[in-house]
């Protein structure tokens, strides 16, 4: 067995290209950047030369920019709907047997504060969020046409291989740099905004999960369990043994893009997946890593 791994740069792509090593698939890694294969996902022409030589087992598209601001418009479309499109069209001419696996997002749904599930109707709340729709659409466009093309909703994860922008790398780096002898503070908008704070490495099972299904199906990939971003940083800071209440201020003008976000993953525990890290093993991994 094999496997093609687009976006392979991010967290996402490195637990699963680990993952995939420890079952005994050969994987390649595929990425604009990083110690990989460099290869665009948004370049037809690429992408089917990877397909029509290496007729993978599974095809797995993690590409994007991690953002859905409105500036990000075409570089989200291009390597989301246009790389699956372009994987799609691919495996359809060369290698129909593939199994292809499309990465959604907990985003691209209506969201109301309750657990959102595969049913759950689609919202285009942002840019990111209509590439992501309209690359849903296609997948189910082609598995008509009878490619194995499934759909994992992800909701929020992490893993010590998160970049220092994000609010959760960002809380941790605060902490460990303070316990060091910074006397930042640390700037954060809405501390109870409530999401889930799942494993990336779990995540990236949960993928491997769903496509070794005969079943070709969606599904949403999350714990089901959130925790608000105050929940985050006092485990952070009390790992490292600080009082959170004395470093934090309120940054001015923040608008969250929600107040909660969670799913339901009902479909993947009957699939026998479910996460095995827990918040504050979390916290303690991302902390602990230099």
């Amino acid at each position: 067995m094999n496997s093609l791994i687009f976006g392979a740069n991010g967290q996402d792509g490195y637990y699963l290209n680990e993952l995939c090593k420890a079952k005994g698939i050969k994987s390649l890694a595929i990425s604009r950047s990083g110690d990989g294969i460099r290869g665009d996902v948004s370049d037809y022409e690429q992408v089917e030369q990877f397909i029509k030589e290496h007729r993978p087992t599974y095809v797995f598209h993690l590409a994007a920019t991690s953002t859905t601001r409105h500036d990000a418009l075409f570089e989200n479309h291009a390597a989301i709907s246009t790389g699956t499109l372009n994987i799609l069209e691919s495996v359809y001419n060369h290698s129909p047997n593939s199994k292809v696996f499309i990465t959604g997002s907990g985003v691209q749904f209506y969201n109301d504060g309750n657990p959102i599930s595969e049913d759950t109707a689609f919202e285009a709340s942002s840019a990111y969020a209509v590439a992501r729709i309209q690359s849903v659409y296609a997948a189910r466009y082609y598995r008509s046409l009878g490619i194995k093309a499934y759909v994992g909703y992800l909701f929020h994860h992490e893993s010590p291989l998160r970049k220092p922008n994000h609010v959760s790398q960002k809380i941790v780096l605060a902490a460990k740099r303070i316990v060091h002898g910074s006397e930042e503070k640390l700037q954060i908008g809405d501390v109870n905004v409530e999401k889930e704070w799942t494993f990336a490495g779990d995540v990236a099972q949960g993928m491997m999960t769903l496509v070794e299904q005969e079943n070709i199906c969606e599904a949403v990939i999350g714990s089901g369990k959130t925790h608000s971003i105050k929940d985050w940083i006092e485990v952070c800071f009390s790992h490292v043994g600080l009082d959170w209440t004395r470093y934090l201020e309120q940054a001015e003008n923040f608008q969250p893009e929600y107040k909660r976000l969670v799913s339901n993953p009902a479909l993947m525990h009957s699939l026998h997946w479910q996460p095995k890290i827990e918040l504050r093993q979390l916290a303690a991994m991302m902390i602990e890593t230099i």
